[in-house]
């Protein structure tokens, strides 16, 4: 039997219209839509005929994301496809706890909700930014933005591609710097330097609201953001310092492939993480989860 993965899509792959197919055709995914409306009325509403500027609001972006990731990994489950090990990318790791048990979708949601409006809290405080750098090696990338002050290397995406963050100020030259290195630097549709030393207050705010929150022990293996590893006993901790830590992606990714993972499925807006997976396993077996269309094929792949 196929050792399947379910990676959980992060902020940046948000769409206007995402999730409604899933809604009309999954009544899985439906009962996570409907869940969130009850918590946060409009959710859904936001989902399938937000705009993209609305969307990008990280109030809006982490609950609505949520929603489409975890509608996504139901739907699919539904089907009768179940994962030996699970990874969230960034706000995707909300989504993963859930999906795993850490957290019950209703406190998973609530979390969301809170990290949202705390990220978004800090992100006007110190108006940051973020770009991805392509085509240059991780230390090469480290010694730029040690001569950056306010510039940090946030998310490693995959090999020749990592995120950074910083004051939004530092960016313009922090780019240029880039190209004259031999690198290229796109910036990223998000609206705040998550990841970075700018998030510091929200992660702390973020540890008070877990005192709140029972997580149990994951009953799927669950890969951690902030350590490639597999979430252990400082679950509290793992999910706080997630946002103002980086995201060790390729690491986790390489990770799960080792411990036997064969198929990825992302599971959510877009099709990021699995053209990442692509770059760090070449030869993995990837597909996601989107709309209707993409859960066919999937189930086909998955379960073929």
């Amino acid at each position: 039997m196929k050792r399947i993965a379910f990676l959980f899509s992060g902020q940046g792959a948000q769409y206007p219209g995402m999730g409604k197919e899933l809604f009309e055709d999954s009544p899985a995914a439906r009962a996570v839509f409907d869940l969130a409306d009850e918590i946060r009325p409009g959710t859904s509403e936001q989902c399938f005929f937000g705009t993209k500027e609305e969307l990008v609001l990280t109030a809006n972006t982490q609950p609505c994301l949520f929603c489409m990731d975890l509608a996504a990994a139901c739907a699919l489950a539904e089907k009768g496809i179940a994962p030996a090990a699970c990874a969230g990318f960034s706000l995707g790791e909300i989504a993963a706890l859930s999906f795993t048990g850490v957290l019950s979708y209703e406190d998973g949601f609530r979390l969301v909700c809170k990290r949202a409006a705390l990220m978004q809290e800090a992100a006007e405080k110190a108006k940051g930014a973020m770009a991805a750098v392509l085509k240059l090696s991780d230390a090469a990338i480290e010694a730029l933005c040690d001569s950056f002050p306010g510039v940090y290397p946030v998310n490693y995406n995959c090999p020749g591609q990592v995120a950074v963050a910083g004051r939004a100020e530092a960016m313009p030259a922090f780019c240029a710097a880039v190209k004259e290195a031999g690198g290229k630097a796109v910036m990223l549709a998000v609206s705040g330097a998550f990841h970075s030393p700018l998030m510091d207050e929200a992660a702390a705010g973020l540890g008070a609201a877990l005192e709140g929150f029972q997580p149990s022990a994951p009953r799927i293996p669950l890969y951690a953001n902030r350590t490639g590893e597999l979430y252990g006993e400082n679950i509290r901790e793992l999910i706080a310092t997630q946002v103002n830590h980086p995201v060790r992606w390729t690491h986790t990714v390489q990770n799960m492939a080792k411990a036997g993972a064969e198929v990825f499925v992302e599971c959510g807006a877009g099709k990021t993480l699995a053209g990442l997976v692509s770059k760090i396993l070449p030869d993995a077996v990837v597909c996601r989860v989107e709309n209707a269309e993409t859960l066919k094929q999937a189930v086909r792949i998955c379960g073929g």
